[in-house]
């Protein structure tokens, strides 16, 4: 099972950070969404690719967890001399990965 099974998401750019929010498509996942996906998890799924810290925002009244990636975008849009300047594909990244099918993992 992939997180993209489970949830949706969104992201935006501001400068050289990216924010990524995973929003599930059922509130009964969002339990199991917020024990799994962590702020380290999300660092280490990124590792190589962004070079700062990563925070995590819980809304449990929205089903969903925004996370800020810093220094991700390679210096922002106008300097980056990436292909995705924006981020936009990060979040198909993160939902590429493989959901645990239990709680434990």
């Amino acid at each position: 099972m992939k997180l993209h099974d489970i949830a949706h998401s969104r992201t935006g750019d501001k400068g050289d950070t990216s924010t990524i929010s995973v929003i599930v498509y059922d509130a009964a996942d969002f339990p199991r969404l917020d024990a799994w996906l962590t702020a380290d998890r999300v660092a280490t799924r990124f590792a190589g690719i962004i070079d700062g810290p990563v925070d995590r925002y819980r809304l449990p009244a929205l089903g969903a967890l925004n996370f800020v990636l810093h220094r991700a975008l390679g210096g922002g849009v106008t300097r980056s001399l990436r292909l995705d300047q924006h981020g936009k594909s990060l979040s198909s990244w993160l939902l590429d990965m493989d959901l645990p099918e239990s709680d434990d993992a």
